[in-house]
């Protein structure tokens, strides 16, 4: 119970009586704990990029003391550097000669790779071997996608966007990467959908960058036949059909909430996605918390918008990342005149493979520009053929300048034109333009 002579009367909006509340804290808050006499160990709880001073790292010393122009190690990335500056909040930065055991500041480390310093790492001094403070631990990321600029041109300005983004976040992810068809871009790797959605955002909200982003993926844990165990991101990290000898993936609770009139057609979109149901909570009169255990590749698509559409928009989900569990799934090829397009390679479970395969099909045929010959479109799987489309070839009327005469001499030009068509066949290569290729990317 709070005595009502201790509340105190400010307005944030109006910003009346805040020295008084800050008083307030000073006097009635204990002061933060520490020996100053002991090692260095002070903690990261963010940090910015100044393009003078290099990473600025904002921090609570929690032990010992540090100074300008001291030789720092950070305890978890092992990075070495030099303080050129500590200072403290006022609240923007102000100069400090020290920072000591209790203070909350600032450490200009001169550092400008941003994988370097990591919130939640301990800085010590790098004379001194201390134990790093108990708390941090590497975030796992367990949502991938791809990152590609639209514009070529963009792709120094994304990547300094994202290091940017990486210093205050990290959760956040991302390494280069490079498709034949889509040029330089990251992968990038997220905690969940809606973190991959809010950097995507940022990046074109902060940096005016328009870019295409990848549907989002999960990471595979892949036992070989010799026992060995492979981490897989992408698709064309996937091993051979013949050298997988299990296959696991993350498993995950979700939780909706939705109308109880709603439940027939989210409890069979769920069986779909191969939900399991756990259980069925009244939570009032008209609404209802289901729990699933689900797949988490079948969370990072399209579900949340499923959702909404199966409750008229009434639904909420929530979901927490659990075990991992053996899966039946297969790498999924696009050959395009015979050719493994590795752009449009997908991972999918077994038995959606030849409808997520015939789709793609469908698809590629609807974009892709005529040829001069037939274009064959196939969905391979463990080596073997799912799904075709065909492309007709682009006809020519070649009779047209003849205007009558002998048949004969049609016939003629027509069985050139013939044996044509089949030798470009044999040897003609189909160039897929970029934009297929985004538009495919997307989906």
């Amino acid at each position: 119970q709070v005595e009502e002579s201790e509340i105190l009367r400010i307005s944030a909006k109006e910003g009346t009586r805040i020295q008084e509340l800050l008083d307030a804290i000073i006097q009635r808050v204990p002061a933060p704990k520490g020996e100053a006499d002991k090692p260095l160990r002070a903690l990261i709880f963010d940090s910015v990029y100044d393009s003078f001073r290099g990473i600025i790292a904002y921090v609570r010393v929690m032990e010992g003391r540090v100074q300008g122009g001291e030789k720092i190690s950070f305890c978890a990335t092992k990075a070495q550097g030099q303080v050129k500056e500590v200072g403290y909040f006022l609240p923007q930065q102000a100069v400090g000669s020290f920072l000591s055991a209790g203070d909350i500041g600032y450490v200009a480390t001169g550092l400008k790779d941003p994988k370097d310093v990591r919130i939640g790492d301990t800085i010590t001094h790098e004379k001194d071997r201390v134990i790093a403070l108990e708390g941090y631990q590497t975030p796992k990321p367990m949502v991938f996608a791809s990152l590609y600029p639209q514009d070529v041109d963009d792709f120094d300005i994304l990547k300094t966007a994202l290091a940017q983004l990486q210093l205050n976040d990290p959760s956040f992810v991302f390494e280069q990467e490079a498709k034949e068809a889509l040029g330089r871009g990251f992968r990038c790797g997220f905690l969940g959908v809606l973190h991959s959605e809010i950097i995507a955002e940022r990046i074109q909200r902060e940096f005016h960058i328009e870019m295409v982003v990848s549907r989002p993926s999960v990471e595979f844990h892949i036992t070989d036949k010799m026992g060995k165990e492979h981490a897989v991101r992408t698709p064309a990290d996937w091993l051979d059909a013949n050298a997988i000898g299990e296959v696991a993936e993350p498993m995950a609770k979700l939780e909706v909430i939705a109308p109880v009139e709603s439940f027939s057609f989210i409890s069979q979109l769920l069986l779909q996605r191969e939900g399991i149901q756990l259980g069925v909570i009244n939570l009032a009169q008209d609404r209802l918390l289901l729990s699933y255990r689900i797949p988490l590749r079948e969370i990072v698509g399209d579900l949340h918008d499923q959702l909404k559409s199966a409750s008229k928009g009434l639904a909420s989900m929530d979901y927490e990342v659990q075990e991992w569990e053996r899966a039946d799934v297969v790498k999924l090829e696009i050959h395009v005149a015979g050719k493994n397009e590795e752009a449009l390679s997908i991972i999918v479970p077994r038995h959606k493979a030849y409808n997520e395969g015939k789709m793609l099909l469908e698809k590629l045929k609807d974009s892709l520009p005529k040829q001069q010959f037939e274009v064959a479109l196939q969905a391979v799987t463990d080596g073997r053929v799912i799904a075709r489309e065909t492309i007709k070839a682009q006809r020519r009327d070649v009779t047209a300048p003849l205007y009558g005469g002998d048949v004969t001499r049609k016939r003629k030009l027509l069985e050139i034109q013939k044996k044509g068509k089949k030798e470009l066949k044999a040897k003609g290569r189909v160039i897929i333009p970029t934009r297929v290729f985004l538009d495919l990317f997307r989906t």
